[in-house]
């Protein structure tokens, strides 16, 4: 049984004078956007949903049967649904796993940081491809953070990239100089999670 609410005449007036002024404001804002451009998108912080975020956009840009391009730094060690899930769109998605897993796993420097070099060099390759509408660089911020990469370099190439490709890096700790080169930054917040309650990583969840 559903509560309906009275609403008489003059409250459904003053409702629409003020949704009409809001559009009218909303209207404006928008009419005032008239650059269109690759952006680099930065997901990071301490919260979960950052590489989710970006598989996200991969498959809103898949929707629009435009190429994405995938290389995933850090996880190689783990299987992930969403590789199964943008498998199924065949050649629209060039999906490249390079890393070996995270570097406490792994415990070899040097392997780690050619892991990353690797992965890096593919990500050129796919940043050079005029086929490809989006770049998903997963966890790429991570092999940053302990300097696997040149941060000069990376960031220079993002900058670099063409007018009209997307890039969207993921990763907790973004250094500072890509956080100024992106075009949009969002902040994941830590403010529950369920692995404090003991919860482990669950397919289709976490990975």
């Amino acid at each position: 049984m559903t509560d309906e609410r009275t609403i008489d005449e003059a409250e459904a007036e003053r409702h629409r004078a003020k949704m009409a002024k809001r559009k009218a404001v909303q209207d404006a804002e928008v009419a005032g956007k008239t650059v269109e451009k690759g952006l680099l998108i930065v997901n990071t912080g301490p919260g979960k949903g950052k590489s989710t975020a970006a598989f996200g956009l991969a498959l809103r840009m898949l929707g629009y049967g435009r190429r994405v391009g995938v290389v995933q730094f850090i996880k190689g060690a783990w299987h992930s649904g969403e590789q199964d899930a943008l498998a199924r769109f065949g050649d629209l998605v060039s999906w490249h796993t390079m890393g070996e897993g995270f570097t406490w796993e792994t415990q070899d420097l040097k392997r780690d940081i050619a892991a990353a070099q690797a992965a890096w060099a593919r990500a050129l390759e796919l940043m050079a491809d005029p086929a490809i509408g989006l770049v998903v660089l997963d966890e790429l911020n991570i092999a940053l953070r302990y300097d696997y990469l040149d941060l000069d370099k990376v960031v220079a190439a993002l900058k670099a990239r063409r007018e009209d490709l997307h890039v969207v890096v993921t990763g907790r700790n973004a250094k500072p100089a890509l956080v100024e080169a992106a075009d949009l930054v969002t902040e994941m917040g830590a403010t529950k999670h369920h692995f404090a309650a003991g919860v482990k990583a669950q397919k289709g969840i976490e990975f």
